[in-house]
């Protein structure tokens, strides 16, 4: 059993862990948060509440005997301190993504986390989920890819306040925010996941009065194919996704959370649907979760030693992207500087 130390206590914190405990390879075992009432009532949603340590001290948090692994979900510019405090101290670090705000980050806490032997994880949930890796076996050794069009763009009832002249975390340039990190970091992993990293890359957005991305599109290209992706935080997008193949089309009903799979084959002029079924319902996090906790347990064992250096190399051509893709129209973050 793993013992699980938090750092942020929004609604994706509670989402990780009710998936790690229902997993039950960790116990929430240490809350941090600034305001210590805000720690207690988060442990208070758990069964061992009573156990759990409400810290308001970082460096003592990351310190404490008690955990073994710490879970990062505060703005996005917060990471990389706050991981490379936890990895000198020894523990194992899940950095909700986007991990970090730039790749030498990225690369300096990889080489941190290696150099005290323990592990650094980028929570990109949906690539540990079962549909996910459906489509990636289907696609495997395929010749014959056309393209894809992936879609995730959803609303954020924070951009109201931009509206009002505000800048919220998500949407500020201080926090390394915006629609690419927040919802276009799922199409990246995506496309790179299953495609390989493209040769070119593009990005087309529409900037908003905060200096980051509200909307956007972007463009791989590869060796005979593109992929197009569309991702924002100030509208919604209702589309699914669809890879296209010379003998066939795959359509999916979302990227971040695949639950239903559909390939529609063409056979005498005539459109056969076969359908993959529902993934995982009772909490997306759980693959994810179950993984990490493998690698962690097992760190000798061959098989999740490439697993976890397949995590690596691909968390890096991301980030890479990423990077090129903001910059290349003009998104700076304070991190940046």
């Amino acid at each position: 059993m793993l013992n699980l130390g938090i750092i942020g206590t929004n609604w994706i914190t509670h989402e990780f862990v009710g998936a790690a405990t229902t997993s039950g390879e960790y116990q929430l075992s240490a809350v941090y948060s600034r305001n210590e009432d805000k720690a207690k009532e988060f442990a208070s949603k758990y069964p061992n509440a009573k156990s759990v340590i409400a810290s308001t001290d970082l460096v003592e948090f990351f310190h404490l005997e008690e955990i073994d692994v710490i879970y990062i979900a505060s703005p996005n510019s917060l990471h990389y301190e706050q991981a490379k405090g936890a990895i000198e101290a020894g523990k194992h670090v899940i950095v909700e993504k986007p991990a970090v705000s730039r790749l030498e980050e990225l690369e300096e806490l990889i080489d941190l986390a290696e150099e005290k032997e323990v592990f650094y994880f980028e929570a990109a949930r949906h690539i540990h989920e079962e549909n996910f890796e459906r489509v990636a076996v289907m696609l495997k050794n395929r010749e014959d890819i056309l393209g894809a069009n992936l879609n995730f763009m959803k609303y954020s009832s924070r951009y109201d306040a931009v509206l009002r002249g505000e800048e919220p975390n998500i949407f500020s340039p201080k926090f390394s925010g915006g629609a690419l990190m927040d919802l276009g970091v799922y199409l990246v992993y995506t496309a790179i996941s299953w495609f390989g990293k493209p040769k070119e890359s593009f990005y087309f957005n529409q900037k908003l009065p905060t200096g980051v991305d509200g909307l956007g599109t972007m463009i791989f290209r590869y060796d005979g194919f593109d992929v197009t992706m569309m991702t924002g935080k100030n509208a919604d997008s209702y589309l699914p996704s669809e890879i296209y193949l010379s003998d066939s089309t795959i359509c999916l009903d979302a990227i971040n959370s695949i639950q239903e799979i559909k390939v529609k084959k063409r056979e005498d002029k005539e459109l056969i649907e076969l359908s993959y079924g529902e993934a995982n319902s009772e909490n997306p996090m759980i693959e994810e979760a179950i993984a990490f906790s493998e690698v962690i347990n097992q760190p000798m064992s061959v098989k999740q030693q490439k697993r976890y250096q397949d995590w690596i190399q691909l968390a890096k051509e991301v980030h890479c992207v990423m990077e090129s893709l903001r910059k290349q129209t003009g998104i700076v973050f304070d991190a940046d500087k």
